[in-house]
């Protein structure tokens, strides 16, 4: 198993992505500590589908943008499972699409915040437990393109998450490697609830891979970033769209 008696924890880990996150690490061995906001049931569900498989799980509700929610989400995490492995920040989230005509200054630092800040929050928090292992940023094909239409805050907080990794891996290393993804169209409710389902279909038949992303395809290239098989790689950000964007 690629991760035998690591410890990971995973951001917004209740649904999605993030769901298939944690499945995926805990059947390469990995304790896996989940956070989510308010999708207790979702982290439930996968907690229990990781002990029933004989793997060992925890969620923990919080707010990454509080300190005391960050701290006791790590806490937790090195008192039940010894320290700190693999960090997935996958917490985050576009709130609305609004042009910058529209946008009030509250909106855009609660984009950042929930994107960027929570990031910078999390990374900050592990690594007084992490001797080593990796760190997973979740950016975005937006952080690349300026994103769709109302999207520029979301846009410019991943296109900041994809320089920070790019940073932390100059200053983490040769230990903790940094590396982000930058996804496309993934089928996942962010989409459900922001992406008209004609764009949708229109990326189905337009993209060279001709479907959606899904959350598996994300988890299995977070595997990929989280173990040793990547042992040469950082500071990258990694496209993962099925073909829509090359970099």
């Amino acid at each position: 198993m690629k991760l035998q008696g690591k410890t990971a924890i995973i951001t917004g880990g209740g649904r999605d992505i993030g769901r298939a996150c944690a499945m995926r690490m805990a059947q390469e061995g990995a304790n896996v500590a989940i956070n989510y906001f308010s999708s207790s049931a979702g982290a439930d569900e996968v907690v229990a589908a990781i002990q029933n498989a004989g793997g060992q799980a925890f969620a923990l509700q919080g707010d990454l943008n509080k300190q005391e929610d960050v701290d006791a989400l790590v806490q937790k995490t090195v008192d039940q499972f010894g320290g700190v492995d693999v960090l997935v920040n996958n917490s985050g989230g576009l709130i609305a699409r609004k042009t910058i005509a529209e946008m009030s200054l509250d909106h855009w630092r609660s984009v950042m915040d929930l994107n960027l800040t929570s990031t910078f929050m999390m990374i900050k928090a592990c690594l007084p437990h992490m001797t080593s292992g990796a760190i997973v940023n979740m950016a975005s094909q937006a952080g690349r393109d300026g994103g769709g239409p109302g999207a520029v805050a979301y846009a410019a907080s991943k296109g900041a998450v994809m320089t920070m990794t790019r940073g932390l891996a100059k200053e983490l290393g040769p230990n903790i490697r940094a590396n982000a993804l930058c996804a496309g169209m993934i089928d996942t409710d962010f989409h459900n609830v922001f992406t008209k389902d004609e764009a949708r279909r229109n990326l189905e038949k337009t993209a060279p891979a001709r479907r959606q992303g899904t959350p598996e395809d994300i988890a299995n290239l977070v595997l990929f970033l989280a173990c040793d098989d990547s042992s040469f790689i950082t500071g990258v950000n990694v496209d993962i769209n099925g073909g829509m964007l090359f970099s």
